[in-house]
């Protein structure tokens, strides 16, 4: 397999100060993969431009690592339509050329974290073969769940004084904001949230929020704030290891924002690396809106308020309403943790569930069905009922249905729907498709709540959610609002992502 890297990914690999750790993972995982690593005539060209020298130096020297395309394709007529509409310059028209490249055949993928390739590789229908760092990663991990030699572990939430400010993970802040590491010592008593690479310790996830009352001063962002209770979003890097880490904290996030009752959420963020246009672009998949500047920083702003959306559940996640269906719906033991990770059982242990695969970290997840109708809808409301008999099943946690896919044109686009949100491995998945003439379905669902109690079945009977042992829900099993209610106060909920 061939993997035609972009001049941008290039430079950060061989820049003499590293301060990019996604493209150094990017390799590494190449390199295990047996992936060649190809790079265009072009990118030769515009490297020996680079106004860094010693970069340039350092390439010279290692660019016999790659395998060359010297000689550009003709561009084919389809791209050279792209080209014609999307192009404005002549940096463009050499991104299409490595779209081109991809578009017949030469390489088997293109790896870049420029947007404007990926919205043109959309349109000539090859986007299933352009990559940004993560979601390459993504892939290798569901494809070779043996290569990975390494675990995350669980979120910690340890005070400053606590993590190494000397981690490489840092450099990049320290760059950006001056005085960061004072402001850090100043923190030394206060808490952030981080994962670290159990490997070799070092940092792989930051985040630090603080609360800010009525009384906060915003006299250097413009436009002003109102006065609101707010959650600020102070310190968030994450580096691309394909294990979704950002969604993990963005859950960490809106947590905290339900927890502390604000009516707002904001962040301040530059615009100027791809880590930073990563989570912007995470930001924005959440509801996040821009609003305005503080100095040369970009600030987004969340409002929080109980509303929901019936086109863009994200936008207005975690609230749902009672207004919707609501279905039980069965999962195995063996699958419930896996996808459903911040429901773990106290029978269960959580060094079992280190977080080392995608879908556990996931906000949106899969759920893969055959069940005879009824079916939910998007909006509907899903419990989350663990199987394992009258006294071991449980209902566990509560969820809202994004989106129910039923037609598929084959197998292929079945297993790539799936693959990253899925608890089931890609071999199942293909077994699945394969099982009978009778096609799966698709739920994809946003994970919201965990009840802290937990009501089994023999519960259910008593409280009328089940109507006796062979009630038990074998597919999506439909219940009333006063049935929901009433789990909901079984379970001892917080109902503030409860609206009507």
């Amino acid at each position: 397999m061939k993997a035609l890297l972009d001049t941008n990914i290039i430079i950060h690999r061989e820049a003499s100060r590293v301060l990019n750790q996604d493209v150094g993972i990017l390799y590494r995982w190449l390199e295990r993969a047996k992936y060649t690593k190809c790079i265009h005539s072009y990118s030769i060209r515009e490297l020996e431009k680079y106004q860094d020298k010693n970069t340039v130096n350092t390439f010279n020297i290692k660019v016999e690592s790659y395998e060359k395309i010297d000689i550009p394709s003709p561009m084919q007529p389809e791209v050279m339509k792209v080209s014609e509409k999307d192009d404005t310059n002549e940096n463009d028209r050499i991104d299409t050329q490595f779209l081109n490249e991809v578009f017949v055949g030469r390489v088997d993928i293109l790896i870049t974290e420029d947007k404007k390739i990926h919205r043109k590789a959309k349109d000539l229908e090859i986007d299933d073969k352009v990559f940004t760092i993560d979601k390459f990663l993504e892939k290798i991990f569901a494809e070779h769940p043996d290569l990975v030699d390494y675990k995350v572990l669980n979120v910690q939430k340890l005070k400053f004084g606590r993590i190494s400010l000397d981690d490489d993970f840092f450099a990049s802040l320290k760059e950006d904001y001056d005085g960061f590491e004072k402001w850090f010592i100043r923190k030394f008593d206060e808490e952030a949230y981080i994962t670290v690479n159990s490997k070799n310790g070092l940092i792989l996830s930051f985040l630090y929020l603080k609360i800010e009352d009525q009384t906060e001063s915003y006299h250097d962002i413009t436009p002003s704030f109102l006065p609101k209770r707010r959650l600020k979003i102070g310190t968030f890097k994450v580096i691309n290891n394909g294990f979704r880490l950002g969604e993990r904290f963005m859950k960490i996030i809106f947590d905290n924002a339900l927890k502390n009752k604000v009516d707002e959420i904001y962040v301040t963020i530059f615009d100027k690396r791809d880590e930073q246009r990563r989570l912007i672009d995470l930001f924005e998949q959440w509801g996040f809106i821009l609003w305005g500047k503080k100095d040369d920083e970009l600030v987004y702003v969340r409002d929080f308020s109980k509303q929901i959306s019936s086109t863009n559940l994200k936008h207005h996640y975690p609230y749902i309403s009672k207004g919707n269906d609501c279905f039980i719906v069965p999962i195995y033991p063996e699958y419930h943790t896996e996808l459903l990770p911040d429901s773990i059982l106290n029978t269960e242990s959580p060094e079992d569930f280190i977080e080392d695969f995608p879908h556990r970290n996931s906000i949106s997840k899969v759920y893969v069905s055959r069940a005879f109708e009824p079916h939910p809808q998007k909006g509907d409301i899903l419990i989350f009922y663990r199987t394992g008999g009258y006294y071991h099943s449980v209902v566990t946690s509560i969820g809202i249905t994004d989106e129910v896919r039923y037609e598929f044109d084959n197998e292929e686009e079945f297993v790539l729907h799936c693959r990253k949100n899925s608890v089931f491995p890609e071999n199942q998945l293909r077994a699945m498709w394969n099982y009978s003439k009778s096609k799966p379905f698709v739920v994809k669902f946003l994970f919201v709540y965990s009840f802290p109690h937990r009501i089994n079945m023999k519960e259910l009977i008593d409280l009328k959610i089940l109507n006796g042992i062979n009630d038990a829900p074998r597919g999506f099993k439909k219940i009333t609002t006063e049935q929901l209610e009433t789990i909901l106060k079984a379970t001892r909920s917080d109902e503030s992502f409860i609206i009507d």
